[in-house]
């Protein structure tokens, strides 16, 4: 088993951004908000450390 150093700092900024995205999307556009999906719970995942 090996032990990563890795800052998740920069995912964590990435994943509120896109989280913020979805929000923005939700109340201009709410047809459109799943297109922030993706990055949204891709950052978090590896902000979790899960990936």
């Amino acid at each position: 088993m090996t032990t990563s150093t890795e800052s998740t700092g920069l995912y964590w900024i990435y994943a509120i951004l896109s989280a913020i995205g979805i929000v923005l999307f939700l109340l201009f556009k709410p047809e459109w908000f799943w297109v922030m999906l993706p990055s949204f719970f891709t950052y978090f995942v590896k902000a979790m450390r899960w990936m």
